[in-house]
This record gives structure tokens, C-alpha cells and sequence, in this order.
């Protein structure tokens, strides 16, 4: 209990800290370099990276899309996560952790954290207008423009490996698509059993970006059957249990 309990405080701070920096970092560049409305700025690896960024937005808000049982109240953090990126992120998972009762912290925080508080008839309905077939096709498709924008920009801008890429504004869309690397990452310590496994994971969600966070999301929709409930892809397999 006490470990769990810990492990809440610690993820608090981290996200706490983590939005910080992003505010910070988004602050200084816009008093250093200006407004990122520009033109001159959509070169080529900004692009792709731009599309990087937003393929992760996108599984982000289908999750706060679920999380939030208030319409408006969904609309608002998604317009705010498009816009602040992962700013809201940190702030809409704070918001979630410090939510949690004692009794909820000390038990399964994860579980509470990533899933709605539902009745029964509420899960009854979930299973029945499932969405897993068209969850595993949009993130296919999702997979798939990524890794096409990777391989076009690759062949016609070359490596991003290059010094002269890194302006003002990339760094802190990188800082920016980071956090929200760490954020996927969390998820998959939870998710994975094996902590081989979850590094590996983690290695290639630096590596290759939302290619890999859409790969990783896909194999788990594939672990569920057409006719469960969607939600029940944000959970590892003991808390799947309590989920049914």
C-alpha cells in the first residue's frame, strides 16, 4: 500500500514538473524567437515531426474523449490539447491522480486513473456498440502515414540527424513530443508484465515516435475480442478483470 501510495506521489511530481518545463520552454521560445505561426518554419523535418506529434494528440484525446462522461468538458481539454499540446497533458493527468480517494490511490491508482467511473448498465452498453474493429483500423492508418511521411521526408530531405534542423521551434516541439513519449511510456510500464518488454517498447517509442505508440496500440486492440468494450485497451490483464 505504501509503495502504491508512493508511486502516486511520484508520478504527480513527475507530470507537475513535466508541464513546467513545457510552459517554460514554450514561453522562452516564443519571447526568444517569436510566434510559431510562420511559414519559414514548415521545413520539411518540422513537418513530419508536426504530424509525429499530432498522430500521439490524436490517441490522447480519444482516451480524454472517453475519460470525460461531459461532452463540453471533453471538447474543452481536446480543443486545449491541440492547441498546448502536452501542457494539457500533464495538467489533465494531475487533475486525474489528485482526484483519486486514498482508498483508490492505495489500491489499483492506474485502473482509476486511466478508466470512467461507469454502472453496470453503462458497461452493458459499452459492450454491446463496441469499437474496437474501427479503433484497430484508425490506428493502422495512423501507423501507416506515419511511416510514409518518415520514409518521403527520409528520401527527400535526408537525415534529420543534422544541426541546422534544430531551430528555436523544433527543440521545443521536441520537448513538447517527449513529454508526451513519457506519458505513452508510463502507460506501458503499467501495461507490460515484463519490464524487458516495457523497455524495449519504450526504446522504440524514442526511436520511431507515434509509428511505434500506433504499432503498440494496434497488437493490444488485436488481444481483445470485436465485442468487448474499447476501454478495456488502457488496461494490463489484472485489471482487465475488474474491468469485465
Amino acid at each position: 500500500m505504501a509503495s502504491t501510495l508512493l508511486s502516486v506521489n511520484i508520478l504527480r511530481s513527475l507530470f507537475c514538473v513535466l508541464g513546467c518545463l513545457m510552459t517554460a520552454t514554450l514561453i522562452y521560445t516564443i519571447v526568444t524567437d517569436g510566434l510559431p505561426f510562420r511559414k519559414e518554419l514548415l521545413i520539411p523535418w518540422m513537418t513530419t515531426t508536426l504530424i509525429d506529434f499530432y498522430i500521439i494528440v490524436v490517441a490522447i484525446a480519444a482516451w480524454i474523449a472517453y475519460k470525460e462522461s461531459n461532452l463540453i468538458s471533453a471538447v474543452v481539454w481536446i480543443i486545449l490539447l491541440v492547441c498546448l499540446g502536452s501542457i494539457t497533458t500533464c495538467a489533465y493527468v494531475v487533475v486525474q491522480l489528485f482526484k483519486l480517494s486514498s482508498q483508490e490511490a492505495s489500491q489499483d491508482p492506474m485502473y482509476y486513473v486511466l478508466v470512467r467511473y461507469n454502472s453496470k448498465d453503462d458497461i452493458e452498453r459499452k459492450r454491446k456498440f463496441s469499437s474496437v474493429v474501427a479503433a484497430r483500423i484508425a490506428f493502422m492508418a495512423l501507423s501507416c502515414l506515419m511511416l510514409g511521411a518518415l520514409i518521403y521526408t527520409l528520401l527527400t530531405d535526408g537525415s534529420p540527424f543534422r544541426t541546422e534542423l534544430l531551430i528555436p521551434w523544433m527543440k521545443a516541439l521536441l520537448v513538447d513530443f517527449y513529454i508526451h513519449i513519457v506519458a505513452m511510456s508510463v502507460w506501458v510500464i503499467y501495461k507490460e508484465s515484463s519490464s524487458l518488454s516495457a523497455f524495449i517498447w519504450i526504446i522504440l517509442f524514442i526511436c520511431l515516435g507515434s509509428f511505434t505508440v500506433c504499432t503498440y496500440i494496434v497488437i493490444q486492440l488485436f488481444q481483445l475480442s470485436s465485442q468487448d468494450p474499447l476501454y478495456l485497451v488502457l488496461l494490463n490483464s489484472r485489471s482487465r478483470r475488474k474491468g469485465d
